[in-house]
C-alpha cells in the first residue's frame, strides 16, 4: 500500500487523504477506470479497469464499490486471500443481488447464496440490476488466508464452500489427537477457551480428550482487538481490561487454554495472578 500511494501521487497525480489501504485500492481502480475514457463506463470498461488493477496490486483484497449513476462493482484478489461471496433474492419478477465478505450477511437478510467470487474474478451489477461476471486475472489460484477460518469469520459462515464451524471443530479434534499422541499421560483437568472464537475448537478438543470444558473468562465487549496493538505493554494492559477470570474454574487445576486453536498449557496460579 505504501508503494502504491507513492505511485498514485507521483505518476497518477492522485492525493490520498488517509493512511487506509482501502483508499489506496479505490484510487487505483478509479484511475484505471478513468483511463477507459468513458463518461458512463460499460461492464467491459469496468472489467478492463479491474484487470489492470490486478497487475498493479499485490496482496490480499476483496473490494465492493459503487460507481455513481453506473452500478456496483466487486472484485477479489487473484489468490483469493480475502473472502467474497454473492447472493440473490427474488421479489416477484425483480431480482436483487448482494455481495459480502461472509455468507452469514446474506443469510440474515434473506438472500440465497449463489457462491463465492472466484480468485481474480470481478462482478458488475449495472443500474438496471443486471449481473455481469468475468475472470480478470491472468493466473488465478485459490490460496485463502487460514486466519479467516481460525479467527476473523463467524462460525455460521461458509467460505469457499467450507463451513467455518466445522473447520474450527476439526482444528480442535486434530489438536486433541496431537496431545494424545505426544502426551498420552497428560494431567489436564479442564479445557478453557479464550472467548469467543476458540469456543468451538475448545469444545471439540475437550470432547476428544474426555475432560471437562468450562468457561473461565468473562469478556468485556467494549474493548477492541488487542493483538494488533503495536506494543506489548499496551496489549497486556488492554487484555486485563478485556478478560476477567472466573477464579473458581482455575484454582488448584491443570488448565489447557485454547486461544484461536493455539493451545497453551498454564497453571491456575498464573491466571489468578493475571486476574
Amino acid at each position: 500500500a505504501e508503494q502504491l500511494t507513492k505511485e498514485l501521487y507521483k505518476d497518477n497525480y492522485r492525493h490520498l487523504n488517509t493512511s487506509s489501504d482501502s483508499e489506496v485500492i479505490l484510487n487505483v481502480f478509479a484511475h484505471e477506470l478513468q483511463r477507459q475514457g468513458k463518461l458512463i463506463p460499460s461492464a467491459e470498461d469496468v472489467f478492463n479497469a479491474v484487470t489492470t488493477l490486478h497487475t498493479r496490486c499485490e496482496g490480499g483484497y476483496a473490494a465492493i464499490a459503487m460507481i455513481a449513476n453506473v452500478g456496483l462493482v466487486a472484485f477479489r484478489d487473484p489468490n483469493g486471500i480475502r473472502p467474497l461471496v454473492v447472493g440473490i433474492k427474488a421479489q416477484g419478477d425483480h431480482k436483487s443481488y448482494m455481495l459480502a465478505s461472509e455468507s452469514v450477511a446474506l443469510d440474515v437478510l434473506g438472500y440465497r447464496l449463489i457462491g463465492d467470487v472466484d480468485p481474480g474474478e470481478a462482478l458488475f451489477i449495472d443500474a438496471g440490476g443486471e449481473l455481469f461476471r468475468r475472470q480478470c486475472a491472468a493466473a488465478p489460484k485459490l490460496k485463502p488466508c487460514i486466519f479467516e477460518h481460525v479467527y476473523f469469520a463467524r462460525p455460521d459462515s461458509l467460505m469457499d464452500g467450507i463451513s467455518v464451524y466445522k473447520t474450527r471443530m476439526r482444528q480442535g479434534e486434530r489438536l486433541a489427537h496431537k496431545i494424545m499422541r505426544e502426551r498420552p499421560d497428560h494431567d489436564i483437568d479442564v479445557v478453557i477457551p479464550i472467548p469467543d472464537t476458540s469456543r468451538v475448537a475448545g469444545q471439540a478438543l475437550a470432547h476428544e480428550l474426555g475432560v471437562k470444558f468450562r468457561e473461565g473468562f468473562m469478556k468485556n465487549r467494549y474493548i477492541g482487538r488487542t493483538f494488533i496493538m503495536p506494543e506489548q505493554t499496551a496489549r497486556r494492559s488492554s487484555v486485563r481490561l478485556k478478560l476477567n477470570a472466573i477464579k473458581a474454574e482455575f484454582r488448584d487445576k491443570n488448565v489447557l487454554l485454547v486461544d484461536d486453536s493455539i493451545v497453551r498449557g498454564t497453571t491456575s496460579g498464573e491466571i489468578i495472578q493475571m486476574a
